[in-house]
């Protein structure tokens, strides 16, 4: 008996990490992004029926699991208020710093209101540079202005 999304989330990463699957051919026989299709597997977005049926399959889930991933998730994975992983440390570092930059920007030109993560879209794309590679992110949401009432 599975109790919570997390459980399905330990069995799709044991599998995935025992089969050699990528999160790109996941998107690929999901047909979506790799980004939003890894975001579900690691139980913050839901999968509709179908697609949570080709992540069984490739994961060789259970039935109880496959409904899992349809069920909406309890969202928010950093498991502390300050991350301890140093990749995710280093996002909060950059809303750290650069936060209230971004708020300044993004009021300046569209008004007072939020960017949505909610209508929202992701690109992560390695960027070759003789340096060192890079990493090129895009993020896109929606501008969502406060209303007067």
């Amino acid at each position: 008996m599975i109790t919570n999304r997390e459980q399905v989330t330990e069995h799709i990463v044991s599998a995935k990490v025992k089969n050699g699957i990528t999160w790109a051919e996941v998107a690929d026989k999901v047909g979506l992004s790799k980004e939003w299709t890894t975001a579900a597997c690691l139980g913050q977005m839901a999968f509709n029926k179908a697609q949570a049926e080709i992540v069984g399959e490739l994961f060789g889930l259970s039935d109880e699991a496959v409904a899992w991933l349809q069920i909406a998730p309890y969202k928010g994975s950093i498991p502390t208020a300050v991350p301890t992983d140093p990749l995710i440390y280093r996002w909060y570092e950059v809303v750290n710093v650069y936060g209230s930059t971004i708020k300044e920007l993004i009021h300046e030109e569209f008004g007072d209101g939020i960017m949505s993560a909610i209508d929202f879209s992701m690109d992560i794309q390695r960027e070759e540079d003789p340096n060192g590679d890079r990493v090129n992110v895009v993020l896109s949401g929606k501008f969502l202005p406060y209303k007067t009432y």
